[in-house]
């Protein structure tokens, strides 16, 4: 291999790892609780030791973090629409609805007592 060939891949490699970098930061900004927002959170869920104790977890149920997976699996859906069809076969759906209705029950719950 000539020297210059290993300086462009090396300038490559630089600038690939560059971007992963930066996509690595935004995600975990993206992923980072808001000031403020992991107080009231505790408070909520009974304390630091409360459930989910991981912070994906937390991200996952959190309104953000559902929009986000939302968001990976219909752009799943549309780009691949045969493997989310066989993994959304996979699922529990019993288990899956019931989460789900629960969260549609808990919204609803929370607008009718907002109006009063």
């Amino acid at each position: 291999m000539s020297p210059t060939r290993n300086a462009r891949d090396e300038v490559a490699r630089n600038a690939i790892l560059a971007r992963l970098a930066e996509s690595r930061a935004e995600i975990r900004r993206l992923l980072e609780p808001r000031p403020g927002e992991s107080r009231n959170a505790d408070r909520e869920r009974g304390g630091p030791g409360g459930f989910p104790r991981s912070r994906t977890m937390q991200m996952l149920m959190s309104g953000r973090g559902l929009g986000a997976v939302g968001a990976t699996a219909a752009g799943l859906l549309m780009a691949r629409p045969a493997l989310a069809w066989r993994l959304i076969r996979m699922l529990p759906t019993g288990a899956v609805m019931r989460v789900v209705m629960a969260r549609v029950l808990g919204s609803l719950r929370g607008r009718d007592s907002s109006k009063s």
